[in-house]
């Protein structure tokens, strides 16, 4: 697909571009209205093929529940082992569509690997996650950043109040999910390992206060976020953070996203998974 187009559609779920204009800068570059229309469906998120892990694998216990955050009652999603016993706790936090199929399945594809798995729902305090991507992405724009980061710091506690979960507790985040783990790596002291995807830099002096061992994964193509790469790395040599960054040359920002069509990348995506699953086994198991 165009490159530009991928551009056009990271430049309307991220900044946001109203949908009209969006949809008739996209007829441009597509040709048409009646091409931009057979694009939409390619370009947006496909849930129907988000359960790599089906959600009833004999193999793990999933349920949805709500835990108590800065802001009242959380929802969230846990999937874990079927089988008892204590083990490691990874918070998975959603990108700017909120908790949908895909990163329930995320959180599936953790529980596989012997960890307990926590997905909140940060579009809590206004309702929820809505059904409908636009309305989701405009719920996450008016959220307070301070208040969704205490409701983070809430789900490590949680967990570390969970039978089936261990004293050690990692965060993976995808988008804005990603930076969300960032600037939970510097709220939360009790956070042992976070691993954000394409997340953009904290912007404020908080690097210092990160006591997590970091892992981070970058897109080639992204350049609104890898911008802010080499600030924030200064930042972390500069307070002595330990962290492993990878780029992923040629790939768009979403890769890890299977559901996420052109933007979606197997063969990075299922090398980053697996350095981020060896990262976690190292960090909170090993």
């Amino acid at each position: 697909m165009d490159s530009r187009i991928i551009k056009l559609y990271d430049e309307y779920t991220h900044k946001p571009l109203p949908r009209r204009e969006f949809l008739d800068r996209l007829a441009k570059l597509a040709g048409g209205a009646a091409a931009a229309s057979a694009l939409l469906p390619i370009l947006e998120n496909n849930y129907a093929a988000a359960a790599t892990v089906d959600p009833g694998d004999p193999r793990l216990a999933a349920e949805r529940l709500s835990y108590k955050g800065a802001t009242g009652e959380i929802r969230a999603y846990v999937a874990r082992p079927k089988a008892e016993g204590k083990r490691a706790g990874v918070i998975v936090v959603h990108e700017n569509r909120g908790l949908n199929p895909h990163i329930e399945d995320v959180a599936r594809r953790a529980a596989l690997q012997g960890f307990t798995a926590l997905a909140p729902d940060l579009l809590s305090p206004s309702g929820g996650t809505p059904g409908d991507d636009d309305a989701a992405r405009d719920a996450i724009a008016r959220l307070d950043q301070a208040s969704t980061v205490a409701n983070l710091v809430e789900a490590v506690a949680y967990l570390k109040t969970r039978d089936d979960a261990s004293r050690k507790i990692g965060v993976v985040g995808f988008c804005w999910g990603g930076g969300m783990v960032n600037l939970l790596a510097e709220a939360s002291p009790d956070l042992t390992a976070a691993v954000p995807f394409y997340g953009i830099a904290p912007p404020g002096p908080g690097v210092k206060d990160i006591k997590a061992k970091l892992m981070m994964h970058y897109a080639g193509n992204d350049e609104r976020i890898d911008a802010t790469i080499p600030g924030y790395e200064a930042a972390l040599k500069a307070a002595g953070v330990t962290y492993t960054k990878y780029m992923y040359p040629g790939v768009e920002h979403g890769f890890h996203n299977d559901t996420a069509g052109p933007r979606y990348n197997k063969e990075a995506a299922e090398l980053a998974w697996s350095r981020t699953v060896a990262f976690f086994k190292e960090t909170l198991t090993g």
